[in-house]
């Protein structure tokens, strides 16, 4: 039996660990995937209602969401079909003659949905995250980061034969010979070998700050002048903009070589890999399950989701707010709603406190950060109102579940194109209701809780308070904190870019942000080590999070210490397969949820009295080294 005082995480979890079964067709099970469980199971039996024409949801956005998911669903005709639906759509990228042919059709094929290689996108500025502008983002890698590429990495080689394997197996079915085949993936191996010397990694993609490199229009033009920049905006957004922002400044320094006639086949055999797989989820499902097949090895997940998750999936997607608010209204009470709105604002009041309370900033720097905080919006449960482009989302059941999808992502690709030099839109949510998740947005300063989240283990009107304070609290909390992390804290109240903090009170937070990342730095995840660099944003939030919760929960008359943290690392219990475990260990933001328990609580010393911890047992750390930001 795990001793609490030596592995909290496991003294919490272990019994749950033992018995746990991680499903054939996930990677990983846990307090956040439980949930999602449930209301995939929950979701299923009801679609399958509407499907048969029973209990058909009211409302003409729910009813294009079923006749989608009618075509996702019905697998005879998509078998009966093969690949069909979707030739043209790839012979179209096959016949392109010349670079030249390729970018006169770059605005074309963006605008319809069709493979372009054109990492641009509009998104808020971060001068003036009022206003969306253009971005110049970079191509992905087949490998999850490009660490990855290291002639040193133990996976490199393997994952690199898994990929080819795995594409090779799909073309196939796409009427390709294997000469074709050969050829195509030569070609897009070695590009991707290339990207991979210039796009960013994920520790670097991960400070938001160092990503601001704004390019007048002119100067951005001439890094690479064999497009037709100017054509392809005016189609895109009416006009060319004035200037770009440039994240992959290393990629675009570089792209004088790459988006070239010089480099045209190999350009070329990527489109043509890019239109395949787009058309995948929508033909057979052999080929579904081809295609997922890298994906799954990358993961460790044995078995791809059976039909009909991936019918509901697969038609979901365009509908997902629209889903999101059906479920809200089955499953969160206004009492609910009422409730955790009311936690929010005690959050924030106690945070307020903290801050004023601080004895490690400035009073200016405090006051701007009570500023900040005084006006993050939350955003509980769900969104008031649909996007008004969901109305314009039609399903013609006379056409292919291809055709279908097709104009339904044209739908979104022109409102993306449509919100350039426009003012940013405050009310649209960027997760759906039933989403088991929460954010903070640093460039819109608000705080978004999903109704799925809004509910046991996070959060129960028949738990504690200060199980809840452990929590839902803690998430709340963790969220805030974001705007307050080593990137939120380059952020001023509007959202903007802006150095609102004395030189020396930045020096101080970088101080306690460097204690943070040396305790995260190396520690194991089935057998992987931790990176504290790449970690830290969340680790930062975690530490405010489970401190002003803890604030909080002691105001309770019935506050509980030993509750509050057991919940904490309840909520964090994870088992994963071991190769999707290292994979988060390279990739994700997020440390690993026993870490997220084990490392940050003996930041606490609330916790050493409550399970009586001392010098010797796993969970200590001296008090010298214990600590503590917000």
């Amino acid at each position: 039996m795990t001793r609490l005082q030596d592995d909290f995480y496991d003294a919490v979890n272990g019994e749950w660990a033992k018995t746990a079964v991680i499903p054939d067709d996930k990677p990983v099970t846990g307090g956040f995937m439980d949930l999602h469980d449930e209301i995939e199971d929950l979701m299923l039996a009801k679609t399958d209602q509407w499907l048969a024409g029973q209990e058909v949801p009211e409302g003409a956005v729910l009813q294009n969401f079923v006749k989608f998911h009618r075509l996702a669903a019905d697998h005879d005709r998509r078998t009966a079909a093969g690949i069909e639906p979707a030739r043209a759509y790839i012979d179209e990228i096959r016949s392109l003659a010349s670079f030249e042919d390729y970018a006169a059709k770059i605005a074309d094929f963006e605008l319809a949905g069709k493979p372009t290689s054109f990492p641009f996108g509009v998104a808020p500025d971060f001068m003036d995250a009022r206003i969306n502008v253009l971005w110049a983002d970079g191509p992905g890698t087949i490998l999850p980061d490009t660490t990855y590429y290291a002639e040193d990495h133990p996976q490199k080689a393997e994952l690199l034969a898994k990929y080819r394997e795995a594409q090779e197996a799909l073309l196939e079915k796409f009427d390709f010979s294997p000469e074709e085949i050969t050829d195509i993936l030569d070609k897009v191996l070695e590009l991707d070998a290339v990207f991979a010397q210039y796009v960013l990694s994920n520790e670097e993609s991960s400070e938001y700050a160092k990503l601001y490199h704004p390019y007048k229009w002119e100067d951005f033009k001439n890094l690479v002048p064999e497009l037709p920049l100017a054509d392809i905006f005016t189609k895109l957004i009416g006009q060319e903009p004035d200037q770009v922002i440039v994240p992959e400044e290393r990629f675009w320094q570089a792209a004088k070589d790459i988006y070239t006639a010089a480099n045209w086949d190999k350009l070329h055999a990527l489109l043509i890999l890019s239109a395949v797989r787009n058309t995948t989820p929508y033909l057979t499902d052999e080929i579904r399950i081809l295609s997922g097949a890298y994906q799954r090895a990358l993961s460790g997940t044995p078995q791809a989701q059976d039909q009909k998750k991936a019918a509901f999936y697969l038609a979901q997607g365009p509908f997902s707010q629209a889903v999101g608010l059906w479920y809200a209204g089955q499953k969160f009470s206004p009492e609910a709603k009422a409730d955790v709105e009311q936690k929010v604002a005690t959050m924030i009041e106690v945070y307020k406190d903290r801050l004023a309370k601080n004895d490690w900033l400035t009073p200016e720097t405090r006051e701007k950060a009570i500023v900040k905080l005084n006006v993050i919006k939350p955003y509980i449960g769900y969104p008031e109102e649909l996007p008004e482009r969901y109305f314009r989302k039609t399903v013609d059941e006379e056409l292919s579940l291809f055709d279908n999808a097709l104009k339904l992502s044209q739908i979104e690709i022109a409102h993306s194109w449509s919100q350039w030099n426009k003012e940013v839109d405050y009310k649209e949510w960027g997760m759906p209701a039933h989403m088991v998740n929460a954010y903070y947005n640093p460039q819109k300063n608000l705080i978004v809780f999903p109704a799925a989240i809004l509910q046991a283990p996070f959060y129960d009107l028949q738990q504690s308070s200060s199980a809840n304070y452990g929590g839902i609290g803690a998430v709340i909390a963790h969220e805030i904190s974001h705007a307050f992390d080593t990137n939120g804290a380059s952020f001023d109240e509007n959202g903007s870019l802006n150095d609102w903090w004395t030189e020396q009170d930045y020096a101080a937070f970088t101080e306690k942000t460097q204690k943070v990342i040396d305790q995260f730095e190396g520690q194991d995840s089935y057998g992987a080590k931790v990176n504290g660099k790449l970690t830290v944003s969340e680790n930062v939030a975690d530490l405010g999070g489970i401190a002003a919760a803890l604030e909080a929960a002691k105001k309770a008359p019935d506050f509980s210490a030993e509750a509050f943290f057991t919940n904490f690392a309840r909520i964090w219990r994870m088992k994963g397969r071991e190769e999707y475990m290292k994979l988060l260990a390279s990739v994700d933001v997020h440390a690993p949820g026993k870490l997220r328990t084990n490392i940050q609580l003996p930041n606490f010393d609330d916790f050493y009295a409550a399970f009586d911890v001392h010098e010797g047992d796993g969970m200590w750390r001296s008090p010298e080294e214990r600590v503590m930001i917000w």
